[in-house]
């Protein structure tokens, strides 16, 4: 005769309290709602009796599947793990897990896969992949489905968005180099149809236009994505047609990898020809050869605050739409040093 499973009123005639409480205490958003000693202690009992919560009836019950969809552009890019990590790892904290996906930097995948994770009855979303007017992201608040966007965010600001300050970072590139004696500064930025690429473009040319340095408009450069390649040739054509130049800002860390491949190409040395910094301070940067002085982004709190926002979007829909603004800091390394006139 096959076993019959424990179900919730088995566990409350145990514990001698009223099923509600049992399943109060066995959903992770309603779990505070009891005291922690009566809490532990079903927990204990469920734990012996060897309860288990049918998934599938959970669902059906109350239309919540606790599966998250987080979508990023490029599951290549260093930078973009530590971020996972800690979203899922906040995710679980609250009962939910991740179904996570890449893009491919490639809009018609985008939207093909938010369908698929809309299908699947996800509670919310975490999108890496905006863009500063996107269809996909206004559907999706269309339908009231909570959503919280990272590392980027639209125009309209009218999603709730951890986001870096890119201005800051720019200032912070900038700064640095101009102290070391730069005064002719190039900049290699990303696709403007993202806030990252449009926001980092903005920032360096409202400090040009603030006389802290000197860089000429063939010196300026935007490139349709930030990859290593589109470093590459953005270096290359920046240097082949344009000004003397004695440092360059890029806009990401890859775009900065392409750089460093440009200039061996074009038997440069960096920083004794020309000085580089990144931005996103990504993973194994300080292992490059030279070391990338970078712009340091808190990737950590970018999970963590992204997931807790999307959590309390799903439990309070009424919730205001927020932005959170992480500061960014300058990580120095050996990629930077004062122009070769200037040296002592």
């Amino acid at each position: 005769m096959a076993k019959r499973n424990v179900n919730i009123k088995d566990v409350a005639r145990r514990a001698k309290v009223h099923p509600s409480t049992v399943s109060r205490v066995l959903n992770p958003e309603t779990r505070s709602m009891v005291s922690d000693a009566v809490a532990l202690r079903i927990e204990k009992i469920a734990e012996e009796m060897g309860y288990s919560r049918s998934k599938l009836a959970y669902s059906l019950r109350t239309g919540k599947t606790h599966t998250i969809g987080v979508l990023i552009p490029d599951l290549t890019n260093p930078m973009f793990p530590p971020i996972i990590r800690q979203i899922e790892r906040t995710l679980v904290e609250h009962g939910y897990i991740a179904i996570l996906a890449d893009s491919d930097n490639n809009q018609k995948s985008e939207k093909t896969i938010v369908e698929s994770l809309k299908s699947r009855n996800v509670d919310g979303l975490i999108l890496a992949t905006a863009h500063r007017i996107d269809t996909i992201v206004s559907g999706v608040v269309d339908e009231h489905i909570p959503l919280v966007l990272i590392n980027r965010t639209i125009d309209a600001h009218t999603v709730t968005a951890v986001i870096n300050d890119d201005a800051y970072g720019i200032e912070l590139a900038i700064d640095h180099l101009v102290e070391l004696g730069h005064l002719d500064i190039a900049f290699l930025g990303g696709p403007q149809d993202t806030s990252t690429g449009h926001d980092r473009y903005l920032a360096f040319k409202k400090l040009l236009r603030a006389g802290k340095f000197k860089s000429h408009p063939k010196l300026i450069v935007n490139r349709k994505a930030f990859t290593e390649e589109e470093g590459r040739r953005g270096f290359k054509a920046i240097y082949q047609n344009g000004p003397q130049f004695t440092a360059v800002v890029a806009a990401n860390d890859l775009l900065a990898l392409g750089c460093y491949d440009a200039m061996t190409e074009l038997g440069l040395k960096c920083p004794d020809d020309m000085s580089v910094t990144g931005f996103n301070d990504m993973p194994f940067v300080d292992r490059l050869a030279p070391p990338l002085t970078s712009v340091h982004i808190p990737c950590d709190e970018i999970g963590v605050h992204a997931a807790e926002l999307l959590i309390e979007r799903i439990r309070n829909p009424e919730s205001p739409v927020r932005t959170v603004n992480l500061l960014p800091k300058l990580i120095v390394r050996k990629s930077s040093s004062a122009p070769k006139s200037r040296k002592k």
